[in-house]
């Protein structure tokens, strides 16, 4: 006898619970619980066959790369997309999602490639109008694209669409959150819905053998909403990321598994989309001006990309008791711990002192190759000198106030050597690391090597 029973499942962590209450135990949500339905039963357990193991070592073909013909995106994919693969793509409101998916399917159909874009937000006029806007439907063109739209929610219904159709290579569906499955009576989005559409699409690509880009929508922490499981579902998860005030977006590799992770594409959004930029330095350093205390040049590192930006200072005096820490583009928490070192090592002041950092352009650094580059803007800052105009830094700086090498110090010093820099402070470098003679270089292992070189006393 089957029993219907329910229980009450979290829409932030996907906790389950046996009774409702005002906050999640797991997360801490508040009015996040929903009763869903669930069947409980005796059911026959099923006797497990044998499956034999194959040799790992066996010759296997490589599977083909589809070029998503942006070369932006190709570099974030590895190379393109993988027959076979979802790929979920998360992001902000209003940050480029959709504009990039719709330009990506028509960018490949142009090019031969059968596209399917269905949609659960947007009717069919709303897509035409979108895409009429991004200049996309211009039939003078002789390479005018043609994409099957469609609007529906049920995922039933898109995984028949792409089966009946042996021709459809790619598939585009936004968003993840709206869409639904018959079998489950819980609204689109919640837990479980976003679970089963997600696994019976997955299922579909598998077995058709094609590629799907899945939209999803993030939460207030910038976390794509839905169970965590569902990034763990999918084969990619790419992440829109950038400061709407700003015209730059960043496309980053959270996870590939047929690819490097972390590797960013970088566009410009204009009233036609996005735009690629194909030398992101240079575009970043385009406002830099010269002789201003507080503002260095990092070379850094994102996946397998040198990418070179200033990095600002601002250190004034408050009368406040806990002074402020505001961060742009960086790690709080690392600016905290620098601030400290930078005290207690070296006898420089910054407890009485309001700190304001800021990466120019709206980008985002993850690495601790970063340290050198803002001590630098910190100290130059307090001490009014400003940084030489033509050198870049990097390195990671220890709670002993030691200079520790990072990973990849040729590529950050061709990337400076390319744009016009002449010297790199950088911290010392093995043997096997291969320097660049166009660019001199000033080895320091401390942070009172730094200060004497920026002239600065505690």
């Amino acid at each position: 006898m089957v029993k219907i029973k329910s229980h009450y499942i979290c829409q932030q962590c996907g906790g389950v619970h046996s009774k409702w209450s005002g906050q999640c135990s797991q997360c801490g949500g508040w009015n996040s619980l929903v009763e869903e339905s669930i069947q409980s039963g005796t059911k026959k357990q099923k006797k497990g066959r044998l499956v034999e193991l194959e040799n790992l070592q066996a010759n296997t073909t490589m599977i083909p790369r589809i070029s998503t013909k942006i070369p932006e995106l190709d570099r974030v994919l590895g190379g393109g997309l993988v027959a076979g693969s979802v790929t979920l793509v998360g992001g902000d409101p209003g940050i480029g999602k959709s504009t990039l998916l719709l330009q990506t399917a028509c960018r490949m159909a142009q090019h031969g490639t059968k596209v399917a874009y269905f949609s659960g937000e947007e009717s069919v006029d709303q897509i035409r109008i979108h895409a009429t806007r991004l200049g996309l439907t211009d039939t003078s063109s002789p390479d005018a694209c043609h994409v099957g739209i469609a609007a529906m929610t049920d995922a039933s219904d898109i995984t028949a669409s792409i089966a009946a159709d042996t021709d459809i290579k790619l598939a585009v569906i936004d968003s993840i959150q709206t869409i639904a499955t018959p079998y489950i009576e819980s609204a689109p989005g919640t837990v479980s819905q976003v679970r089963a559409s997600a696994q019976e699409i997955i299922n579909c690509a598998k077995k058709q053998g094609i590629a799907i880009l899945i939209v999803g929508h993030v939460t207030k922490d910038g976390a794509i909403a839905g169970p965590k499981v569902l990034e763990h579902m999918v084969d990619t998860v790419l992440h829109f990321e950038g400061d709407r005030s700003h015209h730059f977006r960043i496309l980053r590799g959270m996870k590939n598994r047929f690819g490097p992770t972390d590797e960013i594409g970088v566009f410009e959004m204009t009233s036609r989309g996005l735009s690629e930029v194909a030398n992101p330095s240079e575009l970043f350093l385009a406002d830099r001006r010269e002789n201003i205390s507080g503002a260095v040049v990092f070379a850094g590192i994102e996946g397998t990309r040198p990418l070179l930006v200033e990095i600002q200072a601002l250190i004034a005096p408050t009368t406040m008791a806990n002074p402020r820490r505001n961060v742009v583009g960086w790690d709080a928490g690392r600016l905290s711990m620098l601030a400290a070192v930078l005290e207690a090592r070296v006898g420089i002041p910054l407890s009485g002192r309001d700190i304001f950092l800021n990466v120019a352009g709206g980008v985002k650094i993850l690495e601790p190759a970063a340290d050198l580059a803002v001590a630098a803007a910190l100290i130059s800052s307090l001490t009014g000198i400003p940084c030489p105009k033509d050198t870049v830094f990097f390195g990671e700086i220890g709670l002993t106030a030691e200079i520790r090498r990072v990973i990849h110090p040729e590529l950050r010093l061709k990337e400076a050597a390319k744009l016009g820099f002449e010297c790199a402070i950088i911290p010392p470098f093995k043997a096997k690391d291969t320097t660049t003679n166009a660019i001199n270089t000033k080895i320091i292992t401390s942070l009172s090597m730094l200060m004497e070189m920026l002239g600065a006393t505690p």
